[in-house]
């Protein structure tokens, strides 16, 4: 069986937004304010990052538990790993997750300033400077068979779309607008020469958009 390249529960605004301008430290999302795209998810029984009981059953939990079937490695742009730019000035950030990071799997994060693995829980990152082929190779050969999630951010999805390695996206958009930002489409119809799509509106407002390869 073929490793698909899978975006999952990758979250927009209903203007194509993934992430905002000026990340810091303190704003991952830069400008824009996370909670306005991930209450969706964080609103579910399987949010990765609970740790309360409860949380919303249904279409959105079931996306959300999705987030990790069959997937073995990840592969990540730098920027979601972390705000830093240039030659890595602090070796001590190790991500915005703290001890137990969510992905449990080998995680390759795309940079042209590489630094040592190093492991926290059951996830190991890897710091690759590489082009989105030879990184979805090493990520493969990791993965033992699985999939591979690619995990963004928006620039790090466009740069695999542009070459033709994404296999199947769910992408959810959000009820929201935020004007501007790293935007991952003007529309999702911008897809529609190469994927299938079907789009499945969820009670919670946002839509899950569903994209697998012609």
């Amino acid at each position: 069986m073929a490793q698909l390249l899978r975006v999952q529960n990758f979250t927009v605004s209903s203007d194509g937004v993934g992430a905002g301008e000026e990340q810091t430290l303190e704003r991952p999302f830069g400008h824009v304010d996370p909670g306005q795209l991930f209450a969706w998810a964080g609103a579910t029984a399987s949010w990765p990052m609970r740790t309360d009981g409860g949380g919303s059953r249904g279409l959105d939990d079931y996306m959300t538990r999705d987030f990790a079937h069959n997937i073995g490695a990840e592969i990540m742009g730098r920027h979601k790993f972390g705000p830093q730019r240039g030659p890595w000035q602090d070796e001590e950030w190790r991500g915005w997750w703290g001890d137990e990071p969510p992905f449990h799997t080998p995680v390759f994060v795309l940079t042209h300033h590489e630094r040592p693995s190093f492991t926290l829980g059951e996830t190991t990152f890897h710091f690759v400077d590489a082009g989105p082929a030879e990184a979805l190779a090493q990520a493969r050969e990791a993965a033992q068979g699985k999939d591979v999630r690619l995990g963004g951010g928006v620039s790090t999805i466009r740069e695999f779309l542009d070459a033709d390695l994404v296999d199947t996206l769910h992408i959810v958009v959000a009820p929201v607008r935020v004007g501007s930002g790293l935007r991952l489409w003007d529309s999702p119809d911008d897809l529609r020469d190469r994927f299938h799509v079907d789009v499945v509106p969820s009670p919670s407002g946002v839509t899950h958009h569903l994209f697998w390869r012609k």
